[in-house]
């Protein structure tokens, strides 16, 4: 059984974000969510304790998380709970509270936002007006052997390391949008 929670805080890092060897994105960070309750004696409200959390967002919601969430932000985030014990090698032992984000969003209670769909993918029509074969939902569909050879693999680097994701984000404005399968931001005309 997977424990899901919905969390109400604050972004109290910067967004982290990379790409695995295997293609996927992830973006994370701390949130801390205060209790806030009633001082009896004075009638106020008051800052309880911070509960932190460990939010990791992937795919197709880190490429979003990254673009959308800064550090200071008050965000609303679902997902699912992992509790984990860790021991250093120093022998010091503790307490890992973890969040795999399912939904994220700001919290509108102290803000306004503006929501902005990503622009639909670029889809090459076939012989007589049928949809053709082409990119759909940034899947990649439609690419054959020599294709993606040409293009070599995004991931390049050494073994066990990561690829950093560029900042540039031109593309997404130009009507780009993130291939879901290797985060990369591509333009909305496929390059081929």
């Amino acid at each position: 059984m997977t424990d899901v929670i919905t969390v109400r805080g604050f972004v109290a890092t910067e967004v982290r974000r990379f790409t695995t060897e295997a293609g996927v994105c992830i973006a994370s960070f701390e949130l801390g969510s205060v209790e806030r309750k009633q001082d009896k004696a004075t009638n106020e409200w008051v800052d309880g304790d911070t509960n932190w959390f460990h939010v990791s967002t992937f795919r197709q919601l880190a490429q979003n998380t990254a673009f959308s969430v800064n550090k200071g932000q008050r965000v609303i985030v679902t997902g699912r709970l992992k509790i984990r014990q860790w021991v250093r090698d120093d022998g010091r032992t503790g307490t890992s509270v973890n969040l795999d984000a399912d939904t994220l969003g700001h919290d509108l209670f102290w803000g306004t936002a503006v929501f902005q769909r990503h622009a639909a993918p670029h889809r090459e029509t076939g012989a007589g007006g049928e949809p053709g074969e082409g990119l759909e939902n940034g899947s990649g569909s439609g690419e054959d052997d020599e294709t993606a050879a040409a293009a070599g693999d995004p991931n390049d680097g050494p073994a066990g390391t990561a690829v950093e994701v560029p900042d540039d984000v031109s593309a997404l404005e130009e009507g780009g949008f993130v291939n879901t399968a290797t985060g990369e931001v591509v333009p909305a005309e496929p390059p081929y």
